[in-house]
């Protein structure tokens, strides 16, 4: 586990952008629990980092000063700046031109942006729960969580949540509108489970991975999907807490891993479909913010812990000037 003896905030020069390339100023930070397998090298397009190093991150960006044709001063995209106030990009790298009419834009790197985008791909591409089934999701008081359930509920299917506290699971059926929320802590979860999905689970999006996932096992319905999403049981270690598929056989599982790059081309429909529910009130938004770089480490520790509640979000500069 980290703490915060390991960052360290310095000053150095404003890079300048060479020809193709840009100077952005970061506006919002997105912290995300892959960053800390990507600081040990553990994750993909990510090489390990040493003292010194920039620390990964993907943020809402807008742009200074562009060496490229296709982007202009004032123009806001979200890139990989790692946890910096200004960066130097290549136009070729950026992730997603944002466009403030779409929502908030620290949105970018929330609903409208890699977690919503992976929250599709796990609701309309893997797990496509119908009317009348039943969705699980764990972390559910989380970014991609949130939006699973509610893209779920959209669906006509019948969602419970897993969290880890009495606030979370607030958040999760009176915000998010859950049909209900377990904690997971308490030591008669499993049973408060069965209770709340007495005909077995139809699809489980987890994203915990370890143990916990082999929790689920028993509460499958028969031809369940499993959508594998994340594995933070696992961060902390280089060791992965295998998985037994005994039980998965049992009841004649699918389980089908999730990497939300594999739902690029479908995120230009994504943003404009889930710009419209925003709106409209059937996606609700958690942040869970901090102002000034500096706080970026305090914020990061806090979701390694998972104490954070939303999604966490580091305000870095103001949105315009």
């Amino acid at each position: 586990m980290l703490d915060a003896s390991d960052f360290r905030f310095v000053e150095v020069p404003l890079p300048r952008p060479a020809p193709g390339q840009m100077l952005v100023r970061t506006v919002y930070l997105s912290l995300d629990p892959y960053v800390r397998k990507a600081i040990r090298g553990d994750h993909p397009g990510h090489e390990a980092l040493v003292d010194g190093d920039v620390i990964y991150g993907r943020s809402v960006c807008r742009v200074i000063r562009s060496h490229d044709d296709e982007y202009k001063a004032g123009d806001y995209v979200v890139a990989e700046t790692g946890w910096q106030q200004h960066a130097v990009i290549d136009a070729t790298k950026i992730v997603q031109r944002v466009n403030p009419a779409a929502g908030p834009l620290s949105t970018a790197v929330g609903p409208l942006g890699m977690p919503g985008l992976t929250a599709w791909g796990s609701v309309e591409h893997i797990g496509l729960p119908t009317l009348g089934e039943t969705l699980v999701v764990s972390a559910a008081a989380g970014p991609v969580g949130g939006c699973v359930g509610q893209l779920a509920k959209l669906r006509g299917a019948r969602v419970i949540g897993l969290a880890g506290s009495a606030e979370k699971c607030d958040l999760v059926t009176k915000t998010y509108g859950f049909d209900a929320c377990i904690n997971y802590k308490e030591s008669d979860w499993e049973e408060q489970l069965k209770t709340a999905c007495p005909v077995g689970i139809d699809v489980y999006h987890d994203n915990v991975g370890g143990s916990f996932l082999m929790a689920m096992a028993k509460h499958l319905s028969l031809y369940a999907r499993v959508v594998m999403c994340g594995r933070p049981a696992d961060y902390h270690s280089d060791k992965f807490d295998g998985v037994g598929l005994g039980p998965f056989i049992g009841r004649r599982a699918k389980l089908c891993g999730l990497v939300v790059y594999d739902y690029n081309d479908d995120l230009e429909r994504y943003v404009s479909l889930a710009s419209s529910w925003m709106r409209e009130g059937k996606l609700k938004i958690k942040e869970d913010r901090v102002n000034g770089l500096e706080n970026a480490p305090q914020l990061f520790l806090k979701l390694m812990r998972g104490e954070n509640v939303g999604k966490a979000i580091v305000a870095v500069g103001p949105e315009k000037a």
